[in-house]
């Protein structure tokens, strides 16, 4: 018998464990803030933190000089989760699928979010975006985002396809003050259409929105092509499409082609000053996100 994927009963609860997990490695907000502008300088007084000290204009001048900043908000941040049915991979393994690492990765860092009191929204997308939410903070909202990512869990429907781009032109268009747009998806666009794509990102980057894509891919089967030897029915998910063979006769070709795709993913991320982040099934939740949340943090 196949063991089927783990059930995630208490999505807000395991989500709490994941924070808890890694929040004690973070010395500092990995986001903190991130939306205040910059507005011009005024002299040094006593008293005022050195962090906001301009550095750069003292060794000009010999004189000290703070940076004053046109609005101090919370941080504003939109989890954009891609829930197309090649999501649903891996559909027979005693692990999470795509769909449901992105919700707990998603709802943990939403937990994070509503501990810093900053401003959360949600996008739900496949051949279209179906769910966008207002961008707020209270605990109410906060139980509303959990609650739709729960019902997002429970999303079977079949054949249907990504089409990433113009859910994420919308997501440019309707969240009007700069924010932080993480991205969920496996990226199985339409190879064709990858321009298009990274061109919605393009309108995020032009609307001064941060863009964090987290790649998620199951890097054993997907990436590597680890399958036992003797024959397969390969069925694409997004379109129902059925192929019989045995792995060896395309595997070398197959994982060129992957680390191809892989590595212009990579470039085009680097050309638009998108942070992606590889998300591998292989790995733990908790461990994804305090790698890069570590990272995040030593760099702030």
């Amino acid at each position: 018998m196949i063991a089927q994927q783990p059930l995630i009963e208490n999505l807000e609860l395991l989500a709490k464990q994941v924070v808890e997990g890694f929040i004690i490695g973070l010395h500092k907000s990995p986001f903190h803030g991130f939306s205040v502008e910059f507005a011009e300088h005024r002299l040094y007084n006593h008293g005022d933190p050195l962090r906001h000290i301009d550095w750069r204009v003292y060794g000009r001048t010999d004189k000290l000089f703070v940076k004053r900043f046109e609005e101090e908000t919370n941080l504003r941040c939109c989890m954009v989760v891609d829930t197309s049915s090649s999501m649903h991979f891996p559909v027979e393994e005693k692990k999470m699928s795509k769909l449901q690492f992105s919700c707990v990765a998603a709802a943990s860092l939403t937990q994070l979010l509503k501990r810093q009191l900053d401003a959360a929204a949600l996008a739900l997308f496949d051949e279209q975006l179906h769910y966008l939410s207002a961008c707020r903070s209270s605990h109410s909202h906060y139980r509303l985002l959990m609650h739709e990512l729960e019902r997002t869990l429970a999303y079977k429907e079949k054949n249907k396809k990504t089409n990433a781009a113009p859910a994420l032109h919308q997501v440019a268009e309707q969240m009007h003050k700069r924010s932080l747009i993480v991205v969920f998806s496996d990226m199985m666009d339409d190879a064709e259409h990858i321009d298009e794509l990274f061109a919605a990102m393009q309108h995020l980057r032009y609307n001064k929105h941060e863009v964090i894509l987290f790649h998620v891919v199951d890097g054993a089967q997907e990436l590597d092509f680890n399958f036992e030897n003797r024959p397969y029915e390969f069925v694409d998910l997004e379109s129902g499409e059925k192929i019989k063979l045995q792995p060896q006769q395309i595997k070398e070709e197959y994982v060129d082609r992957m680390k191809d795709f892989q590595q212009m993913i990579e470039n085009k991320c680097h050309q638009y000053q998108i942070d992606r982040v590889q998300a591998d099934l292989t790995q733990p939740v908790e461990q994804v996100l305090y790698s890069f949340l570590l990272k995040r943090n030593k760099l702030l």
